[in-house]
């Protein structure tokens, strides 16, 4: 129900609609980012409740997490070019915990590529305070050159 409020189930014709449907067997799942979405009643949650369990439907809540530069990217990519498997991941709740995994394997492959880099170019920390200029710079590129390595390899698949 775009543009009408979440305070209560019963002013919303297509929720309305919906809760038909589901008791009709039309439907399999109900899908909300956010609970309070749904309603912000808590009356009317329990109904909800109670009338999801009769249909053997149930709200499955996943961990909530925060979401760095890797784990956005991966979103936006299987948002726009992976529909089906977003709404897979979205349906099933595993949608978090794969963007979890992907960020935290990005992290890691990020830190790795950059400290290979270093050691290849005999960048050392002592650098950093006799020739801070280079140092920036080359740390720089080795930035770059590791977030594109890792967006190839782990994002934009």
């Amino acid at each position: 129900d775009a543009g009408i409020s979440a305070k209560d189930m019963e002013h919303r014709p297509a929720f309305q609609q919906m809760l038909e449907d589901m008791r009709m067997g039309k439907i399999n799942y109900i899908v909300a980012y956010k609970l309070d979405r749904v309603t912000k009643s808590v009356r009317d949650l329990e109904i909800l409740i109670s009338d999801l369990e009769k249909h053997n439907l149930i709200f499955k809540k996943e961990e909530k997490i925060i979401l760095n530069k890797y784990g956005r990217a991966r979103l936006n990519f299987l948002k726009e070019n992976r529909k089906a498997e977003y709404t897979i991941m979205f349906i099933n709740g595993t949608l978090n915990k794969h963007l979890k995994e992907i960020q935290e394997t990005a992290l890691q492959r990020d830190e790795g590529i950059i400290a290979q880099l270093k050691e290849k170019n005999n960048l050392t920390e002592e650098m950093k305070n006799t020739d801070q200029l280079y140092w920036v710079g080359m740390m720089n590129n080795f930035r770059n050159t590791a977030e594109e390595i890792v967006l190839n390899e782990l994002i934009y698949i």
